[in-house]
């Protein structure tokens, strides 16, 4: 049996900063610039797949 795993749809601010490799600080200030979008789900922010992609895709 293959154990299959569906690719992250969105990520939580730490996680994102890990998966980019950039700080909490830097990562804040790509939101603030319009750069990066985020989602409120509850109480948690996270920050789409696909924007952390074009951002560095350079899109």
């Amino acid at each position: 049996m293959q154990k299959h795993e569906s690719p992250m749809l969105a990520f939580t601010i730490a996680e994102a900063c890990h998966a980019v490799g950039i700080g909490r600080t830097k990562l804040y200030a790509l939101i603030g610039e319009g750069r990066l979008e985020t989602r409120k789900i509850g109480s948690r922010t996270v920050i789409p797949a696909e924007s952390l992609r074009a951002l560095v895709g350079g899109g």
